[in-house]
């Protein structure tokens, strides 16, 4: 089988970008896909970030400050950029001129005028391929749970949950960083920071939230900064939006919320779906596990917890036998990404990357819900809230 090389530059040396270095570096873990990423060139604002991939990503041959530099590099094809919030806008939008396409972390943008501007330059380059990373959805047990919802297995829905919760910040003395500073995290806090991942399945499948109230919470008010001075901590911790779904088949609530100070949880992603014909729900706590209720009329109404085997989107070497964790979901993602890059509506599966798109109906989402917070309301995310994308270019959009 022939090999087509992606070759990929990466703006933000940092975790997320190691990250993809090590699912690249894995790539044969995949089995009989026709497609491969190269990374070629990094960037980061400190050099010393660098010397990682330098050291251990023998096919970088450009390792640069400006990213600039980067996309001007006629041998990057494909950027994968993770970088803080405000630097989203500008560099998504560079990238996507330049002609890369481009594989962005959330949110999108550091608002909805800068998640705005992205769409623009994404609908004025139709030949740029766009995506949005969110990985949490390739864990076995989500994706079997998509298959059932594809399927129409639940029935008629009754409610959703879906949440991402870690619990770092409990710890008080944990040092400040760009996460908790409104310049560069963004107003949205843990919203923007973590949410992309808890809407990606329920906007996937149509259940698009008519209105939100919001309660958020600021708990840890000030952090250490680089020399122990006590700083203040301006983004929200903690959020928890009650919504309400109304498609053209069927209405109900959903709870969505993402938390930075939850006890006990060192980084836990969950959903869960009850219908009348089925009901199911899943948590990388227990990422071999998933439970299911199956119903019929008049039967009982019994929890099943069944191990769920290492069945993947893309097969691998794995056996079934063994457990999923974090670098085979990304792995998994980043095969999605390519497939979807090279053939387009005919990948091997249906389950896609997040879509710039679904990116700006998070961000609609989030500034409801920063209004609804604002106003002890519940307020309706209407689909004039995102404004016009065809609109007229102004100077922040050049």
């Amino acid at each position: 089988m022939a090999m087509k090389e992606i070759r990929f530059g990466i703006i933000g040396c940092g975790l997320m970008g190691r990250e993809f270095a090590s699912a690249a570096a894995r790539w044969c873990h995949l089995l009989d896909l026709e497609f491969a990423p190269r990374i070629v060139a990094v960037c980061s604002r400190t050099e010393a970030s660098m010397e990682w991939f330098q050291d251990n990503v023998p096919s970088v041959r450009l390792a640069t400050t400006d990213y600039r530099e980067l996309l001007a590099d006629p041998d990057v094809e494909a950027v994968y950029c993770a970088v803080p919030h405000d630097l989203h806008a500008r560099m998504y939008i560079d990238t996507i001129r330049a002609g890369k396409h481009l594989l962005g972390e959330k949110p999108f943008g550091i608002d909805l005028e800068a998640n705005q501007a992205i769409l623009k330059a994404v609908r004025r380059n139709p030949d740029v391929f766009v995506r949005c990373a969110s990985q949490f959805p390739f864990f076995p047990g989500v994706y079997r749970i998509g298959q059932w919802i594809r399927e129409g297995r639940f029935g008629r829905i009754l409610e959703v949950e879906a949440g991402f919760w870690h619990s770092s910040d409990l710890n008080p003395r944990k040092p400040i960083n760009w996460k908790r500073r409104i310049t560069t995290n963004g107003e949205y806090g843990c919203m923007g920071d973590l949410g992309m991942h808890v809407v990606h399945i329920p906007l996937r499948f149509g259940w698009k939230p008519k209105n939100v109230r919001a309660l958020l919470s600021k708990i840890v008010s000030e952090r250490p900064d680089t020399e122990g001075n006590m700083v203040p901590c301006e983004t929200w911790d903690n959020a928890t939006l009650a919504c309400e779904v109304d498609t053209k088949d069927q209405a109900f609530p959903m709870l969505l919320s993402t938390k930075r100070i939850a006890p006990g949880h060192g980084n836990t992603w969950f959903i869960r779906v009850l219908g009348t014909a089925l009901s199911a729900a899943f948590t990388t706590q227990n990422p071999k596990q998933m439970r299911m209720l199956p119903y019929t009329p008049g039967g009982e109404q019994s929890w099943h917890v069944i191990d769920v085997p290492y069945q993947t989107a893309y097969r691998t070497i794995t056996g079934s036998i063994f457990e999923f964790g974090f670098s085979d979901a990304i792995l998994q993602m980043w095969a999605a990404f390519c497939d979807e890059l090279v053939n387009g509506p005919n990948m091997r599966q249906p389950f896609y990357c997040a879509t710039p798109e679904e990116t700006r109906e998070s961000h609609v989402l989030f500034t409801a819900a920063l209004e609804s917070q604002r106003t002890g309301q519940t307020v309706w995310t209407s689909e004039e809230q995102g404004g016009d994308l065809l609109g007229e270019d102004n100077e922040n959009d050049r």
